[in-house]
């Protein structure tokens, strides 16, 4: 839901930087790696320590990247089959981290083992969300749902919550309470959305079987049809 838009406004005003890294001679590769070391590094950093507020920061200024790089093959022609897959691969490495994260907090300092649950859940969940739409397409159907809640609507929420629960530690009262409210939207989110695309996977299965179904009998009417006429 939120890809269509914040990708277009993100692209527009990232295009500058990543034609001055192609200038420095940076590789798209090079930005996808990074990046994710950074989310990897804002993530099992700060946040099993509960810092959230600079925690969230770190992992903002690298999230971008997942922008940058393919900006960068675009504007470089090279768009290729392996940059997506390095690209999707790592993606779900740096979201695993995030809530790898905070499960790590309420197991240990957060001291709140239904939140740690609830934490674990959003980091399988939206493995399996992501997973269902591309095997789904890799055998042959469209998946052509979006879902209530994608990787961009995961992040912001989450990533917004954290850093404003952050400002806790700056005297902020009460503010804390954010992190937990958005980790069950999340949760409950990607269930929804696992389901809606199991259910149009279900649908898209059901009509492509028939319409092969039908192709089969109209060939077989033909081919009838012709050795009746040969017959005679």
């Amino acid at each position: 839901m939120l890809n269509k838009y914040a990708r277009a406004f993100f692209t527009r005003v990232l295009t500058p930087f990543a034609a001055f890294l192609i200038r420095r001679g940076v590789s798209p590769d090079t930005v996808t790696l990074l990046g994710t070391a950074g989310v990897i590094a804002g993530a099992l950093v700060f946040y099993p320590g509960g810092e959230f507020f600079w925690g969230t920061i770190v992992i903002t200024l690298f999230v971008f990247s997942d922008l940058v790089d393919g900006n960068m093959a675009r504007q470089l022609g090279r768009s290729s089959r392996w940059g997506a897959f390095l690209d999707s691969t790592l993606d779900r490495v740096a979201d695993g981290a995030i809530f790898g994260g905070f499960a790590l907090w309420y197991a240990g300092n957060g001291n709140d083992n239904a939140l740690c649950a609830v934490s674990i859940f959003c980091l399988a969940s939206g493995q399996v969300v992501s997973y269902t739409k591309a095997r789904g397409e890799s055998i042959g159907l469209p998946v052509a749902v979006n879902g209530l809640v994608e990787r961009a609507e995961r992040l912001v929420i989450s990533l917004v919550a954290a850093g404003l629960a952050g400002l806790h530690g700056f005297g902020v009262p009460g503010i804390q309470v954010l992190l937990p409210i958005a980790l069950w939207i999340v949760a409950v989110g990607s269930m929804i959305t696992l389901i809606q695309r199991v259910v149009t996977v279900r649908r898209e299965s059901a009509e492509a079987e028939a319409a092969a179904a039908r192709e089969a009998g109209g060939h077989e009417a033909q081919g009838e049809s012709r050795g009746s006429e040969a017959a005679k």
